[in-house]
Order: structure tokens, then C-alpha cells, then sequence
């Protein structure tokens, strides 16, 4: 029901603004289209799987099989309502014949707090910037301070669980209602908690750049933003696409629990352009052009995860130990 709205108000839009003007859109940025499909979204993925790195207590996996890991958990992520339980899921599978689901999932855990709190300060900056050089008075900018406060309450959460045993108490309220799974996952649960206590605790530095390397990930999404809109002839400054991209963000933050956000990121973007002054037309091309190159990703995606084979006998064992 929810991706049938969400088509809906993608025609609307399409049908609103008119397909003629999206086809010339499409058509002034001619071969420029494969450009953008590849970077610079090159870079932000290599920023994420580097985050995903050095969320290890040490070297961790290779960076290639991490970016395959990294690109089959996002294309999971984008086509289904499971969000980052279903990415972060998919991502500990590619990887089990190099590691325990013990090892995998401490990182797994570590990453999604950096993303969120790097997430939640790109939001910040782009509030920020949005306060500086536009009217406070917008009522997108209100919109967005409140999703702000949101993100803090989610990364607050984010940083204390864990660091307060919150893992194994999960497991707990679980086991008092009948689904504790037996003693191998209490095991794997206790495992985790003390990794991810230890990991915080002993590797301040690597959480920083885990840190660091995501929130320039979101950083390098504003410069793609800016890249596209000067292809498609609106060039905008560089603060400006990166409170566009920050906007965005938080919409997607918002709405993380619907499958390809399909007419939701269409009409958060366009109505985004229209509050700070822009085109919506320029503003459906380029959430077409994001569309476009997401959907080239996620098949990558998906075709890494097809052709993902069964484990060795020898990593079998390993995750079983």
C-alpha cells in the first residue's frame, strides 16, 4: 500500500511539473548520465566501507570484500522495508566466510552508531548553514531542527545502550518472553556486549576515523549534489547543496521504513528546492538522476549478493566455534 502512495505522488509529480520538462533535463545531460552514475559515488562507497574498517579492533576483512559486503547490504536495504536491521544483516552474511558472526556483528554495531552520529552532524551543519544564510523563519528550517532533535535521541541512544550492556539486556526482555533462541546466541549476545565495550573503551582512535571517514560520506554526497545540479544548468553554491543534501538527510531519516522511498524522496526533494527558492522542476530531475544512479548501484548490489557462494568448510567451522 505504502509503495502504491508512493507511485502515486511520483506520477502526481511528474504529471505536475510536466514530462517534457523532466525528458529535457534528462537529455541536456546526455552521456554526462554515466558520469554521474559512477562518481562520485565511487568515493562516498569507499568512505562508507572504510568507516565499516575501522570499526574493526583491528585490520578487519579487505576493503573489497567489505565494499561487496557494503553494496549487496544497501541494495537489501533500498528495495525492502527492513532499513538497517536488513543491511546491517546482509553485510554480516557476505562476510562469514572470513570471520565469526561474533566478530562481524560487534563491527556491525560499531558502524551504525558512527553512521548515525555522523549522520546526525551533517544534519546539525546543514541546520546550521540553513540558519546562517536563509530565514530562520522557513518552515522547512523548523522542519528540520525538529528532525535534528530527533537524530540526537536516536545517536544518544546509540552511544549508551551498548556502552551500558544494552545488547544483552535486549536479549534478556526477549528470553522473558519466550525467544532467547538457547544458550549459543546468549552466548554470542555476552560476546558482543563485552567486544563492544571494549572496542569503545580501548580503540578511541579507530572510532574516530570510523567516525570521521562517514561523516565524510555525507560530505562528498553534498559535493555529488552540487555536481549534478551544475549539469543540469542550475548551479548553486557549494553551502547551498550542502543544506540541500542535509535537508534530504533528514527526510530520509524520517521515512527510513519505506521500501525505495519511491515519490517520498521525489516530493521531499521538490518541495525542498521550492521552499529555498529553487526550481522543482531542476528538483525532480535531480532526484530522477539520484533515482537512476541508485538503482545502477543496488542491481550491482543485488548481482554481488547472487553470486555470493556457499562458505568454505573451513569458515563453516569457524563461524560455528
Amino acid at each position: 500500500m505504502l509503495i502504491a502512495c508512493g507511485a502515486a505522488l511520483f506520477v502526481y509529480l511528474v504529471l505536475r511539473i510536466g514530462p517534457a520538462t523532466v525528458v529535457e533535463s534528462f537529455r541536456s545531460l546526455s552521456w554526462r548520465l554515466l558520469v554521474v552514475i559512477v562518481f562520485p559515488c565511487v568515493v562516498l562507497k569507499m568512505f562508507d566501507a572504510l568507516a565499516w574498517r575501522f570499526a574493526f579492533p583491528d585490520a578487519g576483512a579487505p576493503l573489497l570484500s567489505l565494499s561487496a559486503g557494503l553494496l549487496a547490504g544497501q541494495a537489501v536495504a533500498s528495495i525492502t522495508p527492513s532499513g538497517a536491521l536488513g543491511e546491517k544483516a546482509v553485510m554480516g552474511w557476505m562476510l562469514r566466510d572470513r570471520m565469526s558472526l561474533r566478530e562481524g556483528l560487534s563491527s556491525l554495531l560499531v558502524v551504525q552508531t558512527t553512521s548515525t552520529i555522523s549522520q546526525g552532524l551533517f544534519l546539525l551543519l546543514g541546520v546550521v548553514l540553513a540558519r546562517w544564510t536563509l530565514s530562520s523563519s522557513l518552515a522547512l528550517v523548523r522542519a528540520m531542527g525538529w528532525l535534528l532533535l530527533l537524530e540526537v535521541i536516536g545517536v544518544a541512544g546509540f552511544v549508551v545502550v551498548p556502552v551500558r550492556g544494552g545488547v544483552a539486556g535486549g536479549y534478556g526482555l526477549l528470553g522473558r518472553l519466550g525467544l532467547s533462541g538457547g544458550a549459543g546466541v546468549g552466548e554470542t549476545v555476552a560476546h558482543v556486549d563485552r567486544a563492544l565495550l571494549t572496542f569503545y573503551r580501548s580503540h578511541p582512535r579507530r572510532l574516530a576515523m570510523s567516525l570521521g571517514c562517514s561523516f565524510l560520506g555525507w560530505v562528498t554526497r553534498s559535493g555529488e549534489t552540487w555536481f549534478i545540479l551544475y549539469l543540469l544548468g542550475a548551479s548553486v553554491s557549494v553551502p547551498m547543496a550542502l543544506i540541500i543534501e542535509s535537508f534530504e538527510t533528514g527526510i530520509s531519516f524520517a521515512t527510513f521504513f519505506l521500501p525505495t522511498d519511491l515519490g517520498v524522496q521525489e516530493g521531499g526533494i521538490v518541495a525542498t528546492f521550492l521552499a529555498l527558492g529553487l526550481s522543482g522542476a531542476i528538483g525532480l530531475s535531480f532526484s530522477l538522476v539520484r533515482r537512476i544512479r541508485d538503482l545502477a548501484w543496488t542491481a550491482l548490489g543485488l548481482l554481488l549478493l547472487a553470486g555470493k557462494g556457499r562458505p568454505s568448510p573451513v569458515a563453516a567451522r569457524t563461524q560455528q566455534a
